[in-house]
């Protein structure tokens, strides 16, 4: 038996095969992938997604091959396997537990073992490596099924393909059966362009629908998303189904149950809809000026029957009315005036708001109408009441199950766990906003999934039905879908029963019918096992979803059944794990389902999830302008081990992404207090003194550090708790650039591509669009535009942290936040019993202190007037607070 060695899955967004060796470009000459495949079969909007990858090694020596595939989040990974010289390798799914105890004895021993888990936009990678013998070859395989969901009125597979060479044999093959027929089918999507449209081919029948992809080579290459590395980007296959049945669409096989039920023929619900908007201070800048642009397009399309309010809040809450008024014409252009003075400032009391929302509803009922509370926020509870548990206990109480909350966070550092288990608990769900340039169009595709509500209390009733998902739904919304499966009590029955149970504008409606439960003409015998797949998927997902509602003993039994079926279908989900071996060095590699807003190191890159194997071999030196960035000889296997490739095939660190970081609450202020935390000690230089001003910041908080909004530059930073100095600082300049540095890792994103560095690598030079990193020993130089700082790296008394200093500034621009001030102006006041300053024509006690400077690589001890904090930012510390970095 051939040595087996670790494989590290990965769940993002790229197909990349490539070879380790000191250069991209000879990476790719020295491997081909003759053949890639993928093949989807979609059976009642399930999909089966197979994708085949036949790579050659074309050279007289063995090296590492990798494989790389973008597939969409929702999807479970259920098989992988490779194939090299004639002997298989197949992934097992075990236990989340039993998979760990296997990484952890791979690393005990030394080996590139681990887990890595990251959350994305709509696509997660999967990525690993072997390698192969001089001159032979090996084929990847993997597969993943997911339920398609209707949204707008219709279904999207999405199909991505980035091989990073052209390939001989490129086919994408897609097949469509779905019984009551096909309404209409649309190709689209990056890959669908003028350049490609020979290459694609649609062909209908009644029941079916199938679509090929073949690009010639040349086609590959040449292209609008094209080049040299060949093909980039998606296949979207649009398609919807006949709805001539309105009690809905039921399928039975080997036992089991379907029934979609998307009826179209009721008349639209009039609604009552609350908008909660956070205006606090980071929402500042194109969060706020893309949250106006949404309000005021959703606004337009109210119809006049709905009914509507609008509050923003910071510290306080702020109505635009004090009831729920008319969408007339009138009301709407009033609203609107509102909507453009929505500006950012003070902090965020998300208790407040929302229970104003819910009095604004339960003050204004209307018979045979839907209610609907939008809830949207970018970061935790920093006012009011800040108790997670008690604010969600406050607005469980208060909407009683009378109507849904929808939670929309917005950004990454948002506390996306806390909006999902308060919407679950109130009937909604929770959607992140990613902080991108369609942010506003990201909101007004929300608000036009829940805009024409036509029934509301949906229960679902199955005579003859065991093992039921999901049955009870708060409203059901023009365009969507409601799906439920089960089994079948007795598979000797010849029929079972359904009955839907639902208000439509105030009045019960009623659909029933009556289903064989054996018709053998239903699906294809090939397919036959697709039902029980689409049962159990759906099944583990719902589980998955309510698990942040249960407790004790129901919890667990819940999540043991959610294990029981995702090991018995080889799902990949957050309780398992895939684990692959390799032909060489015994190694195990580890595969985990990503998990949106999971508790990670670091943020994720927008538009991007990962779950990445990384590379077994270093060889990634001297690449241009990224020097010292792989690692070096000497180091131990696990540092070497952190690198991978971005999607441009520059070397990165791949990282995880960082938990939502909870402001202090009263208690762990007190704390603080009690161990004798006194805050962090800045300096001001002051023009014509000798003597800088110091003062102290009062408490540990997430502070805006710097910002120019008329250059779209802000540093923010989070301090140490307890000590001296920034555990982390970010940047973030024009939409796209975005920078976090930490005490042990400095990661950089510039739109899609992103990189990241270690504190105690080589000198390091990176530059692009008006930005230069420049990392040396202890220091990180950033230059944005025509702002320069220099983050500091100290190290004292066994403690590590960061502590920024302002190289370079605009003149004659006024800059907000802490350290804004280029210097100050004060006068010593003579004559007084106590040493005075006046500052701003204001008058101040000070006393003389001695500091250490930390804005010099080697801190030195000086003499300051030491005032108060409002003294010199003149104003009070909420005004530079921000719920994010």
């Amino acid at each position: 038996m051939m040595d087996r060695a670790a494989l590290r899955l990965i769940l993002l967004g790229v197909f990349l095969i490539s070879a380790s060796s000191q250069q991209p470009v000879k990476k790719k000459q020295n491997v081909d992938i003759y053949s890639f495949y993928i093949n989807s079969t979609v059976t009642s909007r399930y999909a089966t997604t197979v994708i085949t990858s036949r790579v050659a090694n074309t050279v007289n020596e063995s090296q590492e091959i990798q494989f790389e595939v973008k597939i969409p989040k929702n999807a479970f990974i259920s098989k992988f396997r490779m194939t090299i010289e004639e002997k298989i390798y197949d992934g097992v799914v075990k236990e989340k537990q039993e998979a760990q105890q296997q990484y952890s004895r791979a690393v005990s021993r030394g080996e590139s073992a681990g887990l890595i888990k990251s959350v994305g936009r709509t696509l997660e990678d999967f990525k690993t490596s072997v390698t192969v013998a001089a001159f032979s070859k090996v084929t990847f395989e993997l597969t993943y099924e997911e339920l398609l969901k209707r949204r707008l009125g219709k279904y999207e597979l999405l199909i991505n393909a980035q091989p990073m060479q052209p390939v001989a044999d490129f086919k994408i093959d897609v097949h469509i059966q779905e019984k009551p027929g096909i309404s209409f089918l649309e190709v689209k999507g990056d890959l669908s362009t003028d350049d490609l449209a020979n290459a694609i081919k649609t062909t209908r029948a009644d029941k079916d629908a199938w679509v090929t992809f073949y690009p010639t080579r040349d086609q590959q290459t040449k292209c609008k998303s094209c080049g040299e590395n060949g093909l980039n980007g998606d296949l979207l296959i649009t398609y919807d189904v006949e709805r001539s049945n309105h009690k809905g669409e039921v399928m039975v096989s080997n036992g089991y149950f379907v029934h979609y039920f998307a009826p179209s023929d009721i008349s639209r619900i009039p609604k009552n809809v609350v908008f909660i908007i956070d205006r606090s201070g980071s929402m500042n800048g194109r969060k706020i000026h893309q949250t106006r642009l949404a309000l005021l397009k959703i606004l337009g399309d109210l119809d006049e029957d709905d009914h509507f309010g609008l509050i923003t809040f910071d510290s306080e809450v702020k109505t635009w009315k004090n009831e729920l008024l008319k969408a007339t014409e009138e009301n709407l252009e009033t609203a609107k005036i509102f909507v453009k003075e929505i500006s950012d400032r003070g902090a965020t009391d998300i208790n407040a708001a929302v229970l104003a929302g819910v009095d604004m509803i339960n003050r204004h009922p209307r018979e045979g109408t839907a209610s609907i509370l939008i809830l949207l926020t970018d970061g935790d509870p920093t006012s009011g009441e800040t108790n997670i548990e008690r604010i969600m206990a406050n607005v469980k109480e208060a909407i009683g199950l009378k109507f849904p909350l929808y939670c929309l966070g917005f950004g990454y550092d948002v506390n996306f766990d806390f909006l999902t288990k308060m919407s679950l608990e109130n009937g909604g769900v929770a959607r992140r906003i990613y902080e991108d340039s369609d942010a506003d169009l990201q909101l007004r595709g929300f608000y036009d999934e829940v805009a024409v509500p036509l029934l509301t209390d949906i229960q679902l009733k199955y005579t003859g039905g065991t093992n039921l998902t999901k049955t009870s739904f708060s409203l059901y919304f023009n365009g969507s879908e409601i799906v439920v499966s089960g089994q079948i009590t007795d598979n000797s029955v010849e029929s079972f029963t359904t009955e839907v149970i639902a208000v439509s504008k105030g009045n019960n409606v009623t659909y029933q019918e009556t289903v064989m439960a054996r018709d053998p003409s239903d699906v294809p015998p090939e397919n036959e096992d697709f039902m029980p797949r689409l049962w159990a998927y759906l099944t583990v997902k719902q589980i998955l979803e309510r698990q942040v509602l249960l407790k004790g003993q129901e919890k667990e039994d819940e999540r043991q059944e959610a294990l029981k079926l995702s090991l018995k279908y080889q799902f990949v989900t957050s309780l398992t794990s895939m684990v692959v071996t390799k032909p060489q060095e015994d190694e195990v590699e580890v595969a985990d389902k990503p998990k949106e807003g999971g508790e990670e190191p670091r943020p994720p890159v927008p538009g991007y999830s990962q779950y990445h194997f990384r590379p077994s071999q270093p060889g990634l030196h001297g690449l241009p302008g990224l020097r010292g960035l792989p690692g070096r000889p000497g180091r131990p296997s696990q540092r070497r081990l952190a690198y991978g490739y971005d999607h441009h095939g520059l070397p990165m660190r791949v990282s995880r992404p960082a938990p939502p970081l909870a402001h202090p609450g009263i208690d762990d202020l007190s704390d603080m207090l009690i161990s004798g935390y006194v805050g962090n000690r800045f300096l001001l230089p002051a023009a014509g003194q000798s003597k800088p001003l110091c003062f102290d910041v009062p408490a540990p908080q997430k502070l805006r550090l710097l910002q120019d909004s008329a250059s779209e530059f802000s540093m923010n930073g989070q301090f140490m708790t307890r000590r001296q100095g920034f555990r982390k600082i970010t940047f973030h300049y024009k939409t796209n650039h975005h920078l976090t540095i930490n005490t042990r890792s400095i990661r950089y994103q510039d739109g899609q591509n992103h990189f990241e560095f270690l504190w105690d690598q080589e000198p390091t030079q990176h530059n692009t669009e008006g930005v230069s990193l420049i990392l040396r020993r202890n220091e990180m130089d950033v230059t944005m535009g025509n702002i320069r700082v220099v983050i500091l790296l100290h190290k004292e008394n066994g403690e590590v942290f960061l502590w920024p200093a302002v190289r370079q500034q605009p003149k004659d621009v006024s800059l907000r936040g802490i350290l804004g001030k280029a210097e100050a102006l004060y006068e010593e006041v003579q004559g007084s019993q106590t040493p005075t300053l006046k500052i701003m024509d204001q008058e101040v006690k000070a006393s003389l202190e001695d500091v250490t400077d930390y804005t010099l690589p080697s801190a030195t001890v000086i003499r300051c007037w030491f005032v108060p904090f409002q003294a010199v930012m003149q104003g009070d510390i909420s005004d530079l607070t921000v719920t994010q970095l």
